[in-house]
């Protein structure tokens, strides 16, 4: 039997373990409609709840308190309360979460390319 070229099954590379567990934590993650905005604009300096919402089109009250909550137990952000009047709370990037900037920056070069490409074709 041909699969894709290949003469027989033995020629198949197995993807590694590894590969696939840090691919699924990635997703656990990131994964929903709104975690990638969220830290797109926490990256870009909106550190406070409000600045985050007005930052972010349609997204509820309710969904960004839950996706905010998601990101911190996952160690991605970090939620500050500061002592003043009336109490601040700011969140922040953890050393993890700047990371994730690189995965954003080829998402969007791969989504500009794929939009150009996918446009071109449809005409």
């Amino acid at each position: 039997m041909i699969m894709n070229g290949l003469q027989n099954i033995s020629e198949i590379k197995k993807c590694p373990v590894q590969y696939v567990l840090a691919i699924n934590d990635t997703l656990n993650v990131i994964s929903g409609k709104w975690k990638l905005p969220i830290l797109a604009s926490i990256l870009y300096g909106n550190y406070r709840y409000k600045d985050i919402q007005a930052n972010i089109d349609k997204i509820t009250p309710r969904m960004l308190s839950k996706e905010l909550k998601e990101l911190e137990l996952n160690g991605v952000i970090t939620r500050n309360v500061y002592d003043s009047t009336p109490v601040r709370i700011e969140y922040k990037m953890t050393e993890s979460g700047k990371n994730i900037l690189t995965v954003l920056d080829a998402m969007v070069d791969w989504g500009v390319s794929h939009r150009k490409s996918t446009f071109k074709h449809s005409d």
